[in-house]
């Protein structure tokens, strides 16, 4: 009997240290000015590189651990981030509130053109097009953008040495590069990031500022008109392309030598 009883005992041990370790978080986000839930919330794990959003009920529920840094984003509302404590994993669902921003909206000017009739002066007052171009190097599955025909000079000068930005940003944090890898083996991140162009989450996943997130895609030779109005995913695509080219080109170097 004594022998029952302390496979029993065993058992429950086992059953609430599972419990303890439990690797989902689960929660509820609201409104904090009324409590009403909210859906459709971005919710990423900074550290696991998971993402999922919430329901119609603003219910959610992640990969975890603890210590793990959940990033809640909403359209309208200030991002937060959340650390992942024992007794949220043990004791089961939290509730985020998340504040609303107040919102404004920036004065537009629309300047019209005054034609004088003397094409000499007429057309100086027409905006230049935006002319990207895409220039395809050999040896490589894909190429390089510019604003204009004379940049391909610049574009084979640095080629060479294209992720300068890329050591000189993440060189003493090997893991945001990893994390490179994982962001775009997660459909859930790809499709949160490919909504989104506000740079917010990927500065929060690589753990970089905005400007320099874009001036890592400029220095890899895209285009302005691209980091103005390329998506989250995009960019997150093209550092990673410009890292990989950056990879296959030292090897080939290396295997040179």
């Amino acid at each position: 009997m004594k022998h029952y009883l302390l496979v029993i005992c065993l058992l429950f041990s086992s059953v609430a240290l599972m419990a303890q370790d439990g690797k989902t978080a689960i929660g509820v986000v609201l409104n904090a000015a009324n409590d009403k839930p909210l859906e459709s919330v971005n919710i990423v794990n900074l550290n696991a590189v998971k993402g999922t959003t919430t329901n119609s009920k603003g219910e959610f529920q992640i990969e975890a651990k603890v210590n793990d840094t959940l990033h809640f984003s909403y359209l309208g509302f200030k991002s937060i981030k959340v650390r992942v404590t024992n007794d949220w994993l043990k004791f089961g669902s939290s509730d985020i509130k998340l504040t609303e921003l107040a919102l404004a909206l920036e004065e537009v000017v629309v300047n019209q053109l005054r034609l004088t009739g003397y094409l000499e002066v007429d057309i100086k007052q027409v905006p230049e097009p935006n002319t990207n171009y895409r220039y395809q190097i050999s040896g490589l599955p894909s190429g390089y953008e510019a604003s204009k025909p004379s940049a391909i000079n610049k574009i084979i000068g640095s080629i060479f040495n294209p992720a300068d930005f890329l050591h000189r940003m993440f060189g003493k944090k090997p893991n945001e590069l990893r994390k490179l890898k994982k962001m775009k083996q997660d459909d859930e991140i790809r499709n949160l990031l490919a909504s989104r162009f506000d740079r917010e989450m990927l500065t929060a996943l690589l753990k970089v500022e905005k400007v320099d997130l874009d001036e890592i895609v400029s220095q890899c030779n895209y285009s302005k008109g691209f980091i103005q109005t390329a998506n989250d995913l995009q960019i997150l695509d093209a550092i990673s392309e410009c890292y990989e080219e950056y990879k296959l080109l030292s090897r080939g170097r290396n295997n040179r030598l």
